[in-house]
């Protein structure tokens, strides 16, 4: 009994990690997408200097928050993730109305 109990809650705590594993890598991988936005908008001069700083800051910032929300050891926990993928939406759309707003950079 005691090693059925052992077993399932070492089957419960890998399926939190592989569960997890791949939400993380999804924050990953929407900044760097994100960064490659930006690089792009400087590139085609749809981004002017000042635009870039605020975005570039507020990339900062979600990736500070991810940074202090790892140092635990733990991970990221659901409540955390849920904030950075809320970080994340509101710098998307700040990426998309500066790219569009018809000021060209220099």
């Amino acid at each position: 009994m005691r090693t059925k109990f052992i077993l399932a809650a070492i089957a419960a705590s890998l399926t939190t990690v592989a569960v997890a594993a791949p939400a993380e890598a999804r924050i990953n991988q929407r900044q760097t997408k994100q960064q490659q936005r930006i690089d792009t908008g400087i590139a085609n001069g749809s981004l002017n200097a000042r635009e870039v700083n605020r975005l570039q800051r507020q990339q900062g910032h979600i990736s500070a928050y991810e940074a202090r929300s790892r140092a635990d050891g733990n991970g990221l926990s659901r409540a955390e993730r849920l904030r950075i993928e809320a970080m994340q939406d509101r710098a998307s759309a700040n990426i998309y109305r500066q790219k569009h707003d018809r000021q060209r950079g220099e």
